[in-house]
């Protein structure tokens, strides 16, 4: 659940299934952007990444599905805050191939029984004396004008500087007045051709502080182009034949254009001062700002990925673009006023360059391999390249991950079971721990002890009698002679069932019907209730158990789900209509946002019914009221709000197919026994759906909230 809208899922229906892989594409672009290669998940989207303060994973510990609906209604927080569900395919440990298999995870605090993960690869306090931007900027943070190069700095980095022989014939920009920290940034960067002369600008691009572009133009080279430069500079001979601007020209209007007091911002801006033969007195260099030992430089491409999360000078492009140079390079000398050295300093740039080297390396070694070459392992190289695991990704970006839980992961992000620490102390913890950390997970159980395979079984059993129970509906009673016929077609218009059966055992018949969907069996017991049907008058109800004593507030509870939210159900379809159709059908319908037409999970034919999803909980109560008793094709329509979203009507379905026969006769001899328990499970649910809401309170604005029901497997 992200506290704020910045997650955008496309699944409805069918697609609700998830796998592990696409819930690892989720995290790790949440956590990094498009650092490390992190893209945009393939099944959903994320908007505005770089403006989410935090990512944390709640794990409720061997909880799964069935726990979430079995305590649908102590989950009261948990349900009404959190919009989007999926199901998670079964797979190995999440948390071990989350954490990556080379991952070695130090526990802290294991005296109190809770895992405090983080990693010895982020620079500590201590460590950051070494750091060379450290070593020249101090650790506080300070104004544009302590990062602006020294006249000393502009003699040793080859700037043009007024009054040096060097320099005759440049033209001075004439910004001298005095800097102060609000003085105005302006971006620039040229691409250059090499000619007669050496090399002159035939491209130069100015932005402004807000990163838009005041110059791009193409200039006109005073001798002959000797090498167009085309792979870098983006130049080509065809470019510059109308071109007529002349580097003069540009002289003119850039010393028009700059304040008094502008401050010019670029990567290694003495080729392009030089390229241009002019002469300004205040110059952020980014190639200098961000300090490497050994007096080597970050390329620009690689600080705008890392530090930006922008890529830029793609290879998919023609040469450079100078205005996305301009601007990359006024972004990070932008980033690095406003977050000050410390913070710089703690992304751990040079790890960052090595772990994506070892990622390069990997990936060319295992394309050359693909041709057919080997490699033969030399002695001082390490056992193997394999790729960077996402707990090491973020690691060399500075961040802290953080793990709290009663499950400790050893180093081979195995659990094993700590039972000192209680889920009031890891929340506890996590209150303190998570505003702290931008990554973040914690583990939570449902009691001191791992629950019981036989108990999970016993809960499987009494969850699936009491959705049959939900699903069945008697109507009754009939004549003797009743047509069964048309029993079966006036409730199969309220949607698909199972099965129809006479029940004999009565004064009069009665029906047993049993529903593939809630919705149908819900529909059946409002619209024919007290109906006349085969020629009588009958009652419609649910069986009377104990189990569904509570059966109307659950129904209630179910309708007002966020999940459904603006979903309406539609029965009394002919089987034989497409999707096609039934969009067309419905077009005139407002605000439709998706059909989703569900399938027999067997056959894969199409049931009798569908779901329409408005984006607007008004645009689904019109709907509902335009489509009661539509025909369409010669059916009357039924129609309801949405009771069941897809992964549970797919769920339902499967609970119904497994054992269905053997459940209820094995319940029933252990109700008694099961009801202690049951209890204590019903008060711990209780406890731990305050502690969600606890932590989900603390979080950030723009947090993306992730719960997991991992099950046991």
């Amino acid at each position: 659940q992200e506290k704020s809208s910045c997650l955008s899922a496309a699944l409805f229906g069918e697609d609700c299934e998830i796998s592990r892989d696409q819930l690892y594409e989720l995290l790790k672009y949440a956590a990094l952007g498009k650092c490390h290669n992190a893209t945009q998940p393939s099944w959903c989207r994320i908007y505005r990444q770089s403006h989410l303060a935090g990512v944390v994973v709640i794990v409720l510990h061997q909880m799964s599905q069935l726990h979430f609906y079995k305590f649908y209604l102590q989950f009261k927080h948990l349900r009404k805050v959190f919009r989007h569900r999926f199901t998670l395919t079964p797979s190995a440990n999440f948390l071990a191939s989350l954490y990556g298999e080379r991952a070695n995870l130090k526990p802290q605090n294991t005296a109190q029984g809770l895992t405090s993960t983080s990693s010895e690869s982020v620079p500590e306090r201590s460590d950051l004396q070494d750091n060379p931007i450290i070593q020249k900027y101090g650790e506080k943070k300070q104004g544009l004008t302590s990062y602006t190069l020294t006249l000393e700095e502009q003699k040793k980095n080859d700037y043009p500087i007024k009054g040096f022989s060097r320099c005759k014939g440049y033209i001075y920009t004439e910004c001298d007045q005095q800097r102060t920290d609000s003085s105005p940034l302006f971006g620039l960067d040229c691409e250059m051709c090499l000619t007669a002369k050496g090399n002159e600008v035939t491209r130069v691009s100015l932005v402004d502080a807000q990163g838009r572009c005041l110059l791009n133009e193409l200039v006109k080279p005073e001798t002959e182009v000797v090498n167009y430069r085309t792979r870098f500079s983006g130049i080509t001979k065809e470019m510059l034949l109308p071109v007529k601007t002349r580097l003069s020209d540009i002289q003119t209007r850039l010393k028009k254009m700059l304040p008094r007091d502008a401050v010019l911002v670029g990567h290694s801006l003495n080729g392009d001062l030089q390229a241009l033969e002019m002469i300004h007195p205040s110059v952020i260099d980014t190639s200098l700002l961000f300090a490497r030992n050994g007096g080597r430089r970050f390329k620009l491409k690689f600080l705008a990925k890392a530090v930006l999360g922008k890529e830029i000078q793609s290879e998919e492009k023609l040469g450079h673009d100078p205005a996305e140079d301009a601007r990359a390079a006024l972004e990070l000398a932008q980033f690095f006023i406003e977050q000050g050295p410390t913070k710089v300093a703690e992304l751990n740039l040079e790890m960052i360059l090595k772990t994506e080297k070892l990622a390069e390396a990997s990936q060319e070694q295992a394309a050359l391999q693909a041709q057919g070459y080997t490699f033969q392992k030399q002695l001082n190289e390490p056992p193997h390249l394999s790729k960077p695991c996402f707990l090491e990704c973020l690691q060399v970006t500075g961040q802290k991950p953080l793990l709290l839980g009663r499950q400790d992961l050893d180093s081979s992000g195995l659990c094993q079971s700590n039972l000192s620490a209680s889920n009031k102390q890891i929340l506890q913890k996590a209150l303190e721990g998570v505003p702290l950390s931008t990554f973040s997970i914690i583990q939570f159980s449902l009691g001191p002890e791992n629950i019981a395979p036989r108990l999970l079984a016993e809960l499987c059993e009494k969850v699936g009698s009491k959705l049959t129970d939900m699903l069945t509906v008697y109507a009754g009673p009939f004549e003797e002679s009743f047509c069964l016929k048309s029993v079966k077609k006036e409730f199969g218009r309220c949607g698909p069932f199972r099965s129809v059966t006479v029940v004999t055992e009565t004064y009069q018949p009665y029906v047993c019907i049993q529903y593939e969907v809630l919705e149908a069996a819900q529909l059946a017991v409002e619209s024919l209730n007290g109906a006349e049907v085969a020629g009588s008058c009958i009652k419609v109800q649910r069986p009377v158990t104990a189990a569904l004593l509570d059966c109307d507030i659950l129904i209630k509870e179910l309708e007002l789900d966020v999940e459904n939210e603006g979903v309406i159900y539609v029965a009394g379809l002919k089987k034989s209509l497409t999707e096609t159709d039934l969009q067309e059908e419905f077009s005139q319908l407002k605000d439709l946002e998706t059909l989703f037409l569900p399938k027999d999970v067997q056959s894969g034919k199409h049931r009798n019914c569908c779901f329409l999803k408005f984006q607007t909980a008004q645009s689904a109560m019109d709907a509902l009221e335009a489509i009661n008793g539509w025909n369409v094709r010669g059916r009357r329509l039924r129609s309801r709000n949405a009771l069941a979203s897809g992964h549970l009507w797919r769920w339902i379905w499967q609970m119904n197919h497994s054992n269905g026969k053997q459940r209820r006769n094995i319940l029933y001899k252990k109700m008694e026994q099961l009801s202690d328990s049951e209890q204590d499970l019903r008060k711990n649910v209780k406890k731990l759906d305050n502690q969600i809401r606890k932590l989900y309170r603390c979080l950030q604005k723009n947090t993306l909230c992730v719960v997991l029901f991992p099950g046991v497997n």
